[in-house]
């Protein structure tokens, strides 16, 4: 039988509809018959019991809002007679005792990754080419455009046009019949299979509109998160672009990377516009280095690694009415499977954990790391509140559109992503990821702010839930797309890499899907998949400058 109703919690006092449900229809509900008084679209609520105004509306257990006006049972909860609320949260008693998930499926399993001289592992050998200002950028630009399909790396488009073979075609006296007959695209993938250099699998070039201008404490930040992605895993060395008087200078950067590993040895070139004989000799020394780089990074080859070595980001965005009931759960089950295999995960996006403070309190490993979660959550809430914001202003018109009225619901469902296991450790912005198990990293909740936040602490991995659709990525770590319902996986194939619809049709249980998950991330850490925002070059990288961004 078809599944048209879904308590999430055994204590929620609001249903969930599976499919589109009419007014009147008639729905079995605990053994007893309700009428819906109104239409109520699928992934959105109704009343399961008469609330009184000023009454609370519980979803994952938690308080999610207040009634704002009298609502009948039956009836769909909405903007209209809802408003935010959540509950308040102190530093107590904790437990962290969790169900640990069965891992015997995943025991003594490996993935193919390129070691690291600090230990570290990584699924991916990348090159970085970074400005440490924005007005490097132009010059990135060409550097890019000189290098990019040359040495056989695809620029994010899925096919080049070929216009050398017409030159060449003319030079030997082709006629405009033949010119107009000639082939000339190339695809992708024949673009990568020509890589000059096999074992890496990409230069990646990081614009930014910082490094100068506004705060100084920007500029700082800027640095810290450069030195992240240098020292992350994934990266094999990097080359920097300096102007020279900008106020991001290469002295904060270095001061950075040597307090995030102290041994680093990665190859550096650094390089100063202002001290350059010429634009054109800059960009030329530029690109001369970058070669060089290459060619030792390209030295490096994939080696098994055991599982602990993968630091994973957990990310949603574009969430909807089933993202805490489909992917967030399965993506919190595969976080679970790999803590219990020893790896590192990190959940993120602060806004977007309003309401379900205590619960991540009460799990994590000691007062202290409670305590820094709970200052954290304070000074960011007080922050948006002291600019006329505020965490009830979260959830975007898409949310709001496919259920998620509350900034509450829409946290609860997302700290899903979390799985159950206990908080090691509490990150602020661009502190590194140092400790196996979940930890907490401040980000804002704006999707690739929060992505940008995850590689610059460390994760290799990034599995993103969405149930609209967003075509995002990073540079650095694999991102792969996780759908909340199959309509979507259906609908933006090209962009989805699981489909976690599956939960909701009955097909799959959070723990078969989540096992499922973690066996497609091996294989992404392994480079035997691709993840569709790695094929279409989704590199977006957008740094936090620490103002109120929800």
């Amino acid at each position: 039988m078809e599944n048209k109703l879904l308590k999430v919690h055994p204590n929620d006092n609001v249903v969930v509809a599976l499919r589109d449900l009419k007014s009147g229809e008639r729905v079995e509900w605990n053994g007893a018959t309700l009428e819906l008084l109104e239409d109520i679209p699928v992934k959105h609520k109704f009343s399961e019991r008469d609330f009184k105004t000023g009454e609370e509306i519980i979803m994952y257990g938690v308080l999610v809002g207040k009634a704002t006006k009298d609502i009948f049972r039956g009836s769909r909860i909405s903007r209209e007679n809802v408003t935010h609320s959540a509950g308040s949260f102190k530093v107590g008693e904790r437990n962290t005792t969790w169900q640990v998930p069965d891992i015997s499926r995943f025991s003594g399993r490996t993935f193919r990754g390129y070691h690291r001289a600090d230990g570290k592992v990584g699924a991916m050998n990348y090159w970085l080419v970074i400005p440490l200002v924005f007005c490097e950028n132009r010059n990135i630009q060409v550097i890019q455009d000189a290098m990019l399909e040359q040495l056989g790396y695809a620029s994010g488009r899925q096919f080049a046009v070929e216009t050398q073979k017409l030159i060449q075609l003319y030079r030997n006296g082709a006629s405009p019949e033949a010119i107009l007959e000639a082939d000339i695209i190339q695809d992708a993938d024949e673009i990568q299979r020509n890589r000059l250099f096999p074992n890496v699998d990409g230069i990646k070039f990081l614009q930014h509109d910082g490094g100068c201008g506004g705060i100084r404490q920007d500029s700082e930040a800027l640095c810290r998160l450069l030195a992240g992605y240098i020292t992350n895993s994934n990266v094999a060395g990097a080359t920097i672009l300096s102007l020279g008087c900008q106020h991001a200078q290469f002295q904060l950067l270095e001061d950075a990377i040597q307090a995030f590993a102290p041994n680093f040895s990665k190859p550096l070139y650094i390089l100063e516009q202002q001290k350059s004989k010429s634009e054109r000799d800059f960009i030329a020394e530029t690109v001369k280095k970058t070669f060089a780089g290459l060619m030792l990074a390209n030295q490096t080859e994939r080696q098994p690694a055991p599982i602990s070595k993968l630091i994973l980001g957990l990310e949603c965005g574009g969430s909807d009415g089933f993202s805490g009931i489909s992917a967030n759960p399965a993506l919190g089950y595969a976080s679970d499977l790999l803590v219990a295999l020893g790896g590192t995960t990190i959940l993120s996006e602060f806004p977007e954990l309003n309401g379900v403070e205590q619960e991540l309190i009460n799990r994590c490993v000691d007062d202290t790391i409670a305590s820094k979660f709970a200052h954290l959550m304070q000074a960011y809430a007080q922050r948006a509140v002291d600019v006329g914001s505020g965490f009830d202003m979260n959830p975007s018109p898409g949310n709001i559109k496919d259920g998620l009225i509350t900034d509450a619901m829409k946290s609860a469902g997302a700290a899903k992503k979390g799985g159950a296991s206990p908080v090691t450790d509490v990150l602020d912005y661009t502190e590194q990821a140092t400790k196996p198990g979940l930890n907490l990293l401040c980000t804002p909740g704006n999707d690739v702010e929060s992505t940008t936040g995850l590689a610059g602490s460390g994760a290799n991995i990034i599995v993103f839930t969405t149930g609209l659709g967003t075509p995002t990525g990073n540079p650095v770590a694999p991102t792969i797309k996780v759908a909340s319902n199959t309509a979507l996986a259906q609908r933006m194939a090209d962009i989805i890499d699981v489909d976690a619809g599956t939960i909701i049709s009955g097909e799959d249980t959070i723990q078969t899907k989540g096992e499922e998950l973690l066996d497609y991330i091996i294989r992404v850490a392994s480079g035997e998949a691709t993840p569709n925002a790695v094929r279409l070059g989704q590199d977006d990288f957008i740094p936090w400058k620490r103002g109120i961004s929800l």
